[in-house]
């Protein structure tokens, strides 16, 4: 398969570009680096991309921001950060790709687990997360042409400890290898509408 990787130079980026690499060809796309580059808050940015791609099999994205703070300090700013980011980006990508999409194709995007179990300072991470698995539930049914759509919503990563870890006390942190293998089975499997959580 031909496959999009966006958010490839992230710790999950770069774990699921070299799981999938093994069997596959890999495009790697970045805000900064990768073998193309797109800011997928700008849906022409991301139209560009795939012009420039062409038909692919596979699209997966692995980026997205969000604010952390106490909620009483949240205003529209902070909160616009997640939605511009990782909820309408990762909406661009999954509204653009189906014209590029092979018959049969997948998108995967990413959420997170305080999409269900809060944090303090989470707020708006909880919404996104939960933002992005409600798209991609109701987005998977009116895909046309076989094409799958689900997300992977993974726990702290364990390469993440150092920067996040006092966000996650009492959450056991997973491996980017173990994400890695999510994606494949999204990427690789046959179903549509899931979340895959990794815990």
């Amino acid at each position: 398969m031909k496959i999009i990787v966006i958010g490839a130079s992230g710790t999950i980026g770069k774990a699921v570009s070299s799981h999938l690499a093994a069997r596959h060809e890999i495009v790697t796309v970045g805000a900064n680096s990768g073998d193309l580059r797109a800011d997928i808050r700008d849906i022409a940015q991301v139209r560009h991309l795939f012009g420039q791609v062409g038909k692919v099999d596979a699209v997966v994205v692995a980026a997205g921001a969000v604010h952390f703070g106490p909620l009483a300090e949240l205003g529209p700013e902070q909160f616009q950060v997640g939605i511009a980011s990782k909820l309408m980006g990762q909406v661009n990508v999954a509204q653009v790709a189906p014209a590029f999409l092979n018959d049969g194709g997948s998108i995967t995007l990413i959420s997170g687990i305080v999409g269900e179990q809060p944090i303090r300072y989470g707020a708006s991470a909880s919404m996104i997360n939960s933002a992005v698995e409600g798209f991609v539930r109701g987005a998977a049914i009116e895909l046309p042409r076989g094409l799958r759509i689900n997300a992977i919503s993974p726990t702290v990563l364990e390469e993440s400890l150092d920067a996040y870890g006092p966000y996650f006390y009492g959450f056991e942190a997973a491996p980017a290898s173990r994400v890695a293998l999510a994606y494949s089975r999204s990427v690789e499997g046959a179903q549509t509408g899931q979340v895959y959580r990794v815990r």
